[in-house]
């Protein structure tokens, strides 16, 4: 009977310094002793990637040059050399593994780069012989073979795709306890999620939770790989954490899993013009200027004429500000700006078809006093802009309001 086969990804807390990669280390070795088929795949040391980068930018190099990401990838190279000694001395056999030698291969440009497919073939034949690979995340082989890097949070990535080729789920240790309903910081009550789907997670980090990286949920949901969010920062096999798995496979105790948010977001609005001309002209300018678009919301001017707004990242607005007064100007439209907004969201597989979960967001914030600027909504989310100094009062009100505090209702 073939042994289960785990992988185990550590994020830079979790392999900060010395200490803290022999307590990683004891909860892989813990693993292996249930006689688990084991790979580790690591991220830099806390603060060694923003150390790595500031030396390149003193020296002219920048985010998006091939050997800047030659320079970054260093820090999850000597993670993975550090977790394989430390494994050694719990009495395993293992090896570092670069992830462009299996290789892992990527396209796109240094510093953001996807993952196309990975070789673990020899992988494969390291865990059937009882070796623990250590994989350094972040990294990959482009066609030019060179090594190019997947960008911030790229390690939980690597990690899903190690997890799809060697046919095993993946535990993601980091700094907390799982999946919350909300930031315990801003809502003491919010409780440890113990089963969420792919789609509400995927949901969740792309509204702001930053536990998981988004596209290494969309890889372990294209992949069918089950994800499981534990902490490294208790005693080895305390940990209950949270599972990421496919919807079909849980059956949702709650109608809103969680209550995500996204700090310094704007509002652009064009003004003047025929809707559709108006919007096509916005977004075709916003797009060449690589502005993402989150809300989108058109209507009738009461002078006359359309209204396109959306919302941006407050970061991305002089750039997203410039782009659209270019294309306006030339065609008589009016852009306008508005600054010191945030974005709040209730998640959940359940709220499909649900009338009662919007009735509750809009009921909640007006009764709160908290003004609704823009909605967004999709199948399992409903997102509203409202303003930055009421973020957190909107947050621990609607937690309350759907109950997220409180034990789950029983199926």
């Amino acid at each position: 009977m073939a042994k289960p086969r785990l992988v185990l990804k550590f994020g830079g807390t979790s392999m900060a310094n010395p200490e803290r990669i022999a307590h990683s280390a004891s909860i892989v070795a813990a693993e292996a002793r249930q006689g688990k088929q084991v790979a580790v795949v690591v991220s830099a040391m806390a603060g060694v990637t923003d150390r790595l980068l500031s030396a390149a930018e003193a020296l002219g190099g920048g985010l998006g040059e091939v050997e800047t990401d030659t320079v970054l990838a260093a820090g999850e190279q000597a993670s993975a050399a550090l977790m394989a000694l430390a494994l050694k001395r719990e009495g395993f056999n293992s090896e570092a593994v670069m992830g462009w030698s299996l290789p892992i291969l990527v396209e796109g440009p240094p510093g953001s780069a996807k993952i196309t497919d990975i070789h673990g073939e020899s992988l494969d034949e390291m865990m059937s012989a009882g070796v623990i690979p250590v994989v350094a995340g972040y990294q990959g082989l482009n066609a030019n073979g060179r090594l190019a890097t997947l960008g911030r949070g790229g390690t939980d990535l690597s990690a899903a795709a190690v997890a799809a080729a060697v046919g095993a789920e993946c535990d993601i240790y980091t700094d907390v306890d799982g999946v919350f309903t909300t930031d315990p910081r801003i809502a003491p009550e919010a409780v440890r999620v113990e089963r969420i789907s792919h789609d509400a997670m995927l949901e969740l980090a792309a509204m702001g939770a930053k536990v998981l990286q988004t596209r290494s949920v969309e890889y372990a949901k294209a992949k069918g790989v089950t994800l499981r969010v534990k902490s490294s920062f208790l005693p080895a096999g305390t940990s209950a954490g949270t599972e990421v798995t496919p919807e079909t496979a849980i059956a949702e105790k709650r109608i809103v899993s969680g209550v995500a948010y996204v700090r310094d977001q704007a509002r652009l609005s064009l003004h003047g013009g025929e809707g559709p001309q108006s919007a096509e002209l916005l977004f075709a300018a916003l797009g060449d200027a690589d502005v993402d678009v989150d809300m989108i919301v058109q209507a009738r001017a009461r002078s006359g004429g359309s209204v396109v707004e959306c919302s941006v990242a407050g970061r991305d607005l002089p750039r997203a500000l410039a782009a659209a007064e270019n294309a306006a100007r030339p065609n008589g439209l009016e852009v306008r700006s508005e600054t010191g907004l945030a974005k709040v969201s209730v998640v959940g597989t359940g709220l499909r078809g649900r009338a009662d979960v919007a009735r509750t967001l809009y009921a909640v914030l007006a009764r709160e006093g908290i003004a609704v600027r823009m909605t967004a909504t999709s199948e399992i989310k409903i997102s509203a802009l409202v303003d930055a100094d009421l973020l957190e009062h909107a947050v621990r009100a609607l937690h309350s309001a759907y109950r997220l505090g409180a034990a789950p209702p029983k199926a």
